[in-house]
């Protein structure tokens, strides 16, 4: 089998703290409450951005139904250093942005778009494998 295609998606993604690794496991066995973790998710983002967030993770979700383990997905959050390196890079302007396979990029909402290229890259991968 061949590598996995790789998928990046730009976005305006919900950021959550947590204490390190040892701290959080012996909250959690102490009895502590996801709540605070739960309540920054759900407060991180405004309402139309958390939206888009939603359609993002459904279409990811799809994705891998389809396609399995032959797509890698990376979110990069549009609030970040390696989005702006990103954004130079491949022209991208407007989030949240989708790059297939390093070469082919497409811009808010062009999901089946995406989905096509997506189809079109993995068929030749088999073709030629």
């Amino acid at each position: 089998m061949s590598e996995p295609l790789l998928v990046e998606i730009i976005a305006y993604a919900p950021t959550t703290f947590y204490h390190c690794t040892h701290c959080e496991v012996a909250w959690t066995q102490a009895g502590g409450s996801n709540r605070i973790h739960t309540e920054q998710v759900e407060n991180s983002l405004p309402p139309d951005l958390a939206q888009e967030y939603q359609r993002i993770s459904d279409w990811v979700r799809n994705l891998f139904r389809n396609h399995c383990d032959q797509v890698v997905v990376k979110v990069i959050d549009a609030a970040s250093l390696e989005c702006f390196i990103k954004s130079l890079r491949y022209g991208t302007r407007r989030y949240p942005a989708i790059i297939v396979d390093r070469t082919q990029r497409f811009q808010p909402g062009r999901y089946s778009e995406a989905d096509s290229m997506i189809a079109q890259l993995l068929a030749s991968q088999i073709s030629v494998g």
